[in-house]
């Protein structure tokens, strides 16, 4: 009983409005709530085509204070009714809007800033239909609808110009300022088509179940859903071609990418075209508009999976031996050989030296107690001092004969023969050892 008296006084308070903006217009007075209230009225008729028109000539006339008069009306209309026509109605007016305007105009921006602000809603929408026997179909309608419409703002569609500087060929387009500009171009696109993907998944979430199918109503919105989703469609399906074509030259990031779309675009044609034969069994649309869904089979992307594997194993494969080259590179290995020399040469020289000094110690040994015995003897004279002078060097060549040898070896290391030839005035020394 309660749900039967709320459904009867949103029906009376919603008539209530579209009368009361009936009389004020009589007298020639037209604003924008009042076109709004007339062009969302309570019932299953259409939106009228005169009032879209009304109001795209007050858009075309004082395009900045009207376009935010509207999302203000807008939203207090939408935000403040609880019957399912009215809602509905508004997300269609909006709709029709939308498609009969371009996107570089304010209208756009200014639902935009409504939306940032808080005043405008669409998704999360909060609606709740109460005027209905069936209010869960049509509230889960109105929200689908509204979900589609909220990203339809965000979505920005790629310029003609931008498709013809793709598909053109000129002479220069090996530059590297051609090439530059195109890979640019083609990351634009593959960050719009994700976008055009989540469009078409809107769409098909749109489908109506239960009493709301079989409504006037819901089959004039979704006519405009379904050619909403055609358009969608067909832009992927355009753009989605140009990359495949370049996807040799795009980075490896922007490949697996594109690859993760291609991959979504195989489950997604077949939820649309289940989507599209069920439109066409209700009757929403002519036969001949729907487009051709093509199915992209699991082969093709196997081998474009294998396809993006080998290049990611060329790349790894090509770093790897990169940095192999630059490890096993001649220089390199001649530099650890020549290290490998010079630390045994001085390892040599080092081991050799000690061993000379170790087999020079005795003698040094004994020729500091040789001098200190003749130095404490006070009785030797100047000749037998002259005397041992002379014959020191025989001594020492006749008892260290092995000293002598490493003696000249040392001289041969560090005095080279080039010093020897630069000087025209040398000869050889012959040493004559003492037996």
């Amino acid at each position: 009983m309660q749900k039967r008296i709320r459904q009867v006084f949103t029906t009376i308070r919603e008539h209530t409005r579209v009368s009361y903006a009936k009389i004020a217009t009589i007298g020639g007075y037209c604003d924008i709530d009042l076109i709004i209230v007339k062009a969302t009225s309570p019932d299953d008729t259409l939106v009228p085509d005169k009032y879209v028109h009304e109001l795209l000539k007050i858009f075309s006339i004082s395009p900045c204070s009207s376009h935010r008069a509207f999302a203000l009306s807008f939203t207090r209309r939408f935000t403040g009714t609880h019957s399912w026509r009215v809602a509905l109605k508004c997300l269609i007016l909006l709709h029709r809007l939308l498609r009969s305007l371009p996107n570089n105009t304010p209208f756009r921006a200014e639902l935009m800033w409504a939306r940032t602000n808080g005043r405008l809603s669409l998704y999360p929408c909060n609606f709740r239909d109460r005027s209905s026997s069936a209010s869960d179909d049509y509230t889960s309608f109105v929200r689908s609808y509204a979900r589609l419409l909220d990203e339809a703002l965000d979505c920005v569609s790629l310029d003609e110009q931008v498709r013809e500087t793709l598909y053109l060929e000129d002479e220069d387009e090996e530059q590297e300022e051609e090439l530059e500009h195109k890979m640019q171009q083609l990351g634009r696109i593959i960050e719009i088509l994700p976008q055009l993907q989540s469009l078409i998944d809107r769409v098909i979430e749109c489908w109506p179940g239960g009493s709301a199918s079989r409504n006037f109503l819901v089959e004039s919105a979704m006519k405009q859903v379904i050619r909403h989703g055609f358009a969608c469609h067909a832009a992927f399906r355009r753009e989605i071609v140009v990359v495949l074509e370049n996807l040799t030259q795009l980075p490896y990031r922007n490949c697996v990418a594109a690859f993760g779309i291609y991959k979504k675009a195989a489950v997604q044609a077949d939820h649309l075209s289940g989507f599209h034969e069920w439109c066409k069994c209700m009757g929403y649309c002519g036969p001949y508009e729907y487009p051709f869904i093509d199915r992209i089979p699991g082969i093709q992307i196997r081998a474009l999976e294998t396809f993006l594997n080998g290049m990611w194993q060329l790349t790894d494969e090509s770093s790897n031996s990169s940095a192999t080259n630059v490890e096993h590179s001649p220089a390199s290995i001649c530099g650890d050989k020549r290290a490998g020399i010079g630390e045994g040469f001085d390892e040599q020289v080092v081991a050799k030296k000690e061993k000379e000094i170790e087999a020079l110690e005795p003698l040094l040994i004994q020729w500091e107690d040789s001098d200190d015995e003749n130095y404490n003897n006070s009785s030797v004279g100047w000749e037998d001092l002259l005397e041992a002078s002379i014959c020191g060097d025989s001594w020492l060549g006749s008892r260290n004969g092995k000293y002598e040898g490493n003696i000249g070896w040392e001289m041969q290391l560090y005095s080279p023969h080039v010093l020897q030839i630069a000087n025209p005035f040398h000869q050889d020394m012959q040493k004559t050892n003492f037996y």
